[in-house]
């Protein structure tokens, strides 16, 4: 009786001295969280400088990010359970809920509204009319992909049909389209950034449009989980939203030459000249939102886009897919 009074108490010390150098380690307060983005871009400084900066582990969180190199792939992992929040465009959201699974993904914050890509072409053309791609081959992204979708919705609005006007090549993944068009292949390509500003250095294309400031405001880059995981954890999606709140507060009134000094060190291979010039180019079109809350307007001009497209047959329910509870009380409590 006595030998097994030690043995606990033994068990409890070793205990006490594990949990005090824990709490010593500044890692082993932070939840960890997994998320997979649907590429690399500039176009997502909000989210770089809110880790930069130490939003998250204010928050109590630290952030692992996986490059998912396009959002079907996100939005397998997500649901697959590989990772614990996507970051893609909400269409892929819609397609998953109108399959008719039971634990679909929910979008709980946006980061962008606006379509993140530029137009590049062969030469330079200051002059640039969209009527100029009668005609060519472009490289456009996945079919079924928001960039894609956008691109033909922009078209559309300057009287092109994209489907008899030109010439759309849908099957190149989108991590491989600036590698295709280096290749020889079409005369323009929609790359994000900062893609296209690495294909301008290399003379090789230049930027001859944003679709972002043609196409206007929609339901565009955000943040997704399965149900079941938001259900199982409202703190963690709560201090993530507001990580993502304190970013977006933080770019709006932040300097291009601050912005590009926050997200440097995830962009090593550009020069700051570069960097800076990119992030000018997406705050001015006003790619970030003033706050997470992804409003029902946008969610249906990003329905009107897809099923534009032929893509979507049923509409699905923005009160279903879009929960803005916690975006809402980040506005509320963050000042």
């Amino acid at each position: 009786m006595r030998k097994t009074k030690l043995l606990v108490l033994s068990i409890l010390i070793i205990g006490m001295v594990l949990l005090s150098f824990t709490g010593c380690n500044k890692e082993g307060d932070l939840t960890k969280i997994t998320v997979s983005e649907v590429t690399h871009s500039i176009f997502y400084s909000p989210q770089y400088a809110a880790i930069s900066l130490g939003f998250f582990e204010e928050e109590g969180l630290k952030i692992e990010l996986i490059n998912g190199g396009g959002a079907d792939k996100v939005m397998t992992a997500v649901l697959s359970g590989q990772v614990d929040i996507g970051f893609s465009g909400s269409e892929s959201t819609v397609y998953v809920y109108n399959e008719g699974r039971d634990d679909y993904a929910i979008t709980f914050a946006q980061l962008t509204q606006k379509d993140g890509s530029f137009l590049v072409g062969r030469e330079p053309d200051p002059d640039f009319t969209f009527d100029k791609l009668i005609g060519k081959e472009v490289i456009g992204g996945r079919k079924g992909g928001m960039p894609e979708m956008t691109f033909e919705h922009v078209l559309r609005k300057h009287g092109i049909d994209p489907f008899k006007d030109l010439s759309i090549d849908t099957s190149v993944q989108f991590d491989v389209m600036a590698g295709a068009f280096k290749g020889g292949q079409g005369d323009y390509v929609t790359l994000f950034e900062p893609v296209a500003t690495a294909v301008e250095k290399e003379g090789i294309g230049y930027v001859v449009a944003s679709i972002g400031e043609e196409s206007g405001i929609v339901a565009y880059t955000a943040y997704n989980a399965k149900k079941s995981f938001i259900e199982k954890n409202p703190e963690i999606i709560q201090k993530f939203t507001n990580a993502i709140y304190k970013g977006l507060q933080w770019v709006e009134k932040s300097s291009y030459e601050e912005i590009a000094e926050a997200i440097k060190d995830f962009f090593p291979e550009m020069e700051m000249e570069d960097l800076i010039k990119v992030v000018k180019r997406y705050k001015d079109q006003e790619s970030w939102p003033k706050d997470p809350i992804m409003t029902k307007e946008s969610f249906e001009h990003m329905q009107d886009i897809i099923e534009a497209a032929g893509v979507l047959e049923t509409r699905a329910p923005y009160e279903k897919l879009v929960n803005t509870k916690f975006a809402e009380k980040s506005v509320e409590e963050i000042k």
